[in-house]
């Protein structure tokens, strides 16, 4: 949209390449299960090699129903992270959060994961 009367519209087209930076899988992660078991889930972090970067902090914005274990991984030349992400309730609860990546990447400084919860009461067994 312009101001002038003449051409109130242009249409400006662009094209180009686009290069993946990171391969994050998976990119939501669902945290379900029965109260008073092992819930957990990893999340691969993997630089393209042409932008490699380190990982500098992770952090969850809330983080009361989440532990969060980081390590780093080499596989022939190529360098990345995996991510443990486990949960730390004990009751039944929903919850929502997000993690923070953050890198020492200019290109890609910080990766955001969504994360839900979704624990479950035990089922009682019934006695025969």
């Amino acid at each position: 949209m312009t101001n002038d009367p003449g051409q109130p519209k242009y249409r400006l087209t662009f094209s180009g390449e686009v290069e993946k930076i990171v391969t994050v899988n998976p990119r939501f992660v669902r945290l379900v299960g029965t109260a008073g078991t092992l819930i957990q889930k990893k999340v691969s972090i993997v630089p393209e090699k042409k932008y490699a970067f380190k990982i500098t902090e992770v952090k969850a914005r809330d983080g009361k129903s989440i532990d969060l274990n980081l390590k780093k991984i080499q596989n022939d030349d190529v360098i990345g992270y995996s991510l443990t992400i486990t949960n730390r309730e004990n009751r039944r609860r929903k919850y929502y959060d997000m993690i923070r990546i953050k890198t020492d990447s200019a290109i890609r400084p910080e990766i955001i994961i969504n994360l839900s919860g979704n624990i479950m009461e035990p089922r009682n067994k019934k006695n025969s």
